[in-house]
């Protein structure tokens, strides 16, 4: 059973605010959108593996002014997941924001990748992102809601050694193209976020999902947004009902590059792998 907490509630006031859902909210970008929507005063369901990360955001969700429920779950766990849907619906009766957030990155080469890597990573990236939308999908259609899901630059950036994640962003974006039909003419909307680099713990986490804080994070330190800046972007995205939302500066260009011209994009990685190497 998803443990369940709840800070800062009055069930009279918190009928009146919209009801958002954030799964990987213990940290990083979860975390921040997570204090965005409480700036807004709404009420703000967390989820994540790690308890005791996810009531650290309830402190600052309330702290600006919103009210938080901590709902402890695993995304590659359907029956968690359905068990948090059933208590918000108990609870609140309805669900205006749903944003698939929790993810993590598996790194090796095809070559070298095992089966367990692979499972594990579209286990959480893919269909831990199928399966929340589809255990909220009865009350965001019923209130016409917001759906987010988060992909990454990466899924049109291909580079040595990210064969899994990259593949499976890339499969989080088709998701989402799916989606997007699927709830046509429901009043339902589908934002599809691809991130550049952006400060996180997701480059701290192994295959097998655990945290390790010792562990280096290889991506470039000069090209990452601050987390709190890119939280605000993406949730203006999502209220706005934008389609896709892209950033950072480096990440457009990427992404552009990458969707219009993937040979050339190709191209420039192969360049980067080969110094790379040589630097090593």
């Amino acid at each position: 059973m998803c443990g369940v907490i709840l800070t800062n509630f009055s069930d009279k006031i918190a009928s009146k605010k919209i009801v958002v859902w954030i799964t990987g909210s213990g940290s990083g970008l979860g975390r921040e959108m997570a204090v965005c929507y409480g700036k807004q005063r709404a009420v703000v369901i967390l989820s994540g593996r790690r308890a005791e990360r996810l009531s650290e955001t309830a402190e600052a969700v309330t702290a600006a002014g919103g009210m938080a429920v901590v709902a402890p779950c695993d995304v590659t766990d359907l029956s968690t997941l359905v068990q948090v849907v059933d208590m918000v619906e108990a609870r609140f009766g309805r669900l205006d924001v749903v944003i698939a957030n929790a993810g993590t990155a598996v790194s090796g080469t095809v070559a070298k990748l095992s089966a367990e890597q692979w499972n594990r990573q579209y286990a959480v990236n893919v269909f831990g992102v199928a399966h929340t939308i589809a255990s909220a999908m009865p009350m965001i259609r019923a209130s016409r809601g917001r759906i987010a899901v988060v992909s990454s630059v990466a899924a049109v950036s291909p580079m040595t050694g990210t064969a899994a994640y990259q593949s499976s962003k890339a499969a989080v974006a088709a998701v989402a193209q799916s989606l997007v039909v699927e709830v046509a003419g429901t009043g339902v909307s589908v934002t599809t976020i691809f991130p550049g680099y952006v400060e996180s713990e997701i480059g701290r986490v192994d295959e097998h999902g655990h945290f390790d804080e010792q562990h280096r994070d290889n991506r470039p330190a000069s090209l990452m947004w601050k987390t709190e800046k890119a939280a605000d972007v993406m949730v203006r995205g999502i209220n706005k009902r934008r389609r896709t939302v892209v950033f950072t500066a480096h990440g457009r260009i990427a992404f552009f590059v990458g969707r219009h011209f993937p040979f050339l994009m190709e191209w420039l990685m192969r360049i980067a792998a080969r110094r790379t190497r040589y630097h090593r």
